[in-house]
């Protein structure tokens, strides 16, 4: 089993464990330091033993004492707390010094509180006593710190699932809006087997969408699924004026993105190259990996982009500005994206993402 470090985090779980193990550890090593310090300086005697060990007990039995005051002193207003910590150290190291004089006095059997020897321990009494409440109060800051920093990106965390959950879940309805205004149309017409089928994909579509998360990533594979699904309700409606063709990279199908990224293209293609054109128009899906990045192009065989009032995205305002905060949030900066008219004619729009085979956090259904 691997010991806890120090300064790592999960030392620190346990906050009273963490306490009594660095206040045990803090003053058996002071002892110790003592003790070979007085070995090395001159003969050692057992009197210097003992009245060394007293030191060391009585600065233990202190600082717990101060632990205790600067809790509460924490919880008082800011100023107020720095002026009854220092005031309280100083007490504090006065004590230890008379305490300190006292031992020294009665090891050599006059007891007593001599002034001089007060004066003379006083410095080192300073000394320790300070340097243990800075490693109290530094360690509480760092604890503190690192509270503030858990809980910052836990709502970072929550702000940036909530934001993929908001901007997944806006394509859902204008995509349901546009399938059933077709469903009524076609059950106005009293095409009722067509009505039927298209009720039965739009079925299989939805069951899809609902049984992932709308942050989760899903593979290329399954996205291109989710598009034929897509394509085969939309088929209903254009017949042969839809064309689509998919050219995938069998070595790119693994390469996770976030779902449903890809539909809005397909689905602005369909509204601005499909439905103007009496012949209707191409919908090219190609998807390569090159290197570690992996390329997708979505391309149709429309108009293109006449006028930037003309296609600007989709008419709920979501579509292209929609997959670049999608890209965004997904990938940082490690992404890109272009739209743009083909000089032939026609719509392109090209995203370049790293090729990742594994999501951490989540999993599509």
């Amino acid at each position: 089993m691997q010991n806890p470090a120090i300064l790592s985090r999960p030392f620190f779980e346990q906050k009273s464990r963490a306490f009594w193990m660095l206040q045990g550890a803090g003053w058996g090593g002071y002892l110790l330091l003592r003790a070979v310090s007085n070995f090395s300086n001159r003969s050692f005697s057992f009197e210097d033993l003992i009245r060394v060990t007293i030191e060391s007990i009585v600065g233990y039995c202190l600082t717990l004492l101060l632990s205790a005051l600067y809790g509460y002193y924490r919880r008082m207003p800011r100023i107020s707390g720095i002026l009854a910590s220092v005031a309280t150290l100083a007490g504090a190291t006065i004590v230890y010094a008379m305490l300190t004089a006292f031992t020294v006095s009665v090891m050599r059997g006059d007891p007593g509180i001599e002034l001089p020897l007060i004066l003379g321990s006083l410095f080192l009494n300073f000394t320790v006593l300070a340097g243990w409440s800075a490693l109290y109060f530094g360690i509480n800051f760092y604890l503190i710190v690192e509270d503030q920093m858990d809980k910052m990106q836990l709502l970072e965390s929550q702000a940036s699932s909530a934001q993929l959950a908001m901007l997944r879940y806006q394509l859902n309805p204008h995509f349901l809006f546009n399938t059933l205004n077709s469903i009524s149309t076609l059950v106005l017409l009293k095409q009722t087997d067509r009505a039927n089928a298209m009720l039965a994909r739009l079925s299989n579509f939805l069951r899809y969408t609902l049984a992932n998360e709308p942050t989760a990533h899903v593979t290329l594979a399954q996205e291109v699924e989710t598009l034929k699904l897509y394509l085969e309700i939309e088929k209903m409606r254009f017949d042969a004026r839809l064309k689509p063709v998919f050219d995938i990279d069998p070595r790119a199908i693994k390469a996770r993105l976030p779902s449903l990224l890809l539909q809005p293209l397909v689905e602005n293609a369909i509204k601005y190259a499909v439905t103007p054109q009496e012949e209707g128009a191409d919908i090219t899906v190609v998807a390569r990996l090159v290197g570690d990045r992996v390329q997708i192009t979505v391309s149709d065989t429309g108009p293109g982009l006449i006028d930037a009032a003309n296609r600007p995205s989709l008419s709920t305002g979501v579509g292209l500005t929609n997959i670049r905060e999608r890209l965004a949030q997904a990938f940082g900066p490690d992404h890109r994206f272009d739209a743009r008219t083909d000089p032939g004619g026609g719509f392109r729009v090209e995203i370049e993402i790293p090729y990742q085979v594994e999501q951490p956090s989540r999993e599509a259904a």
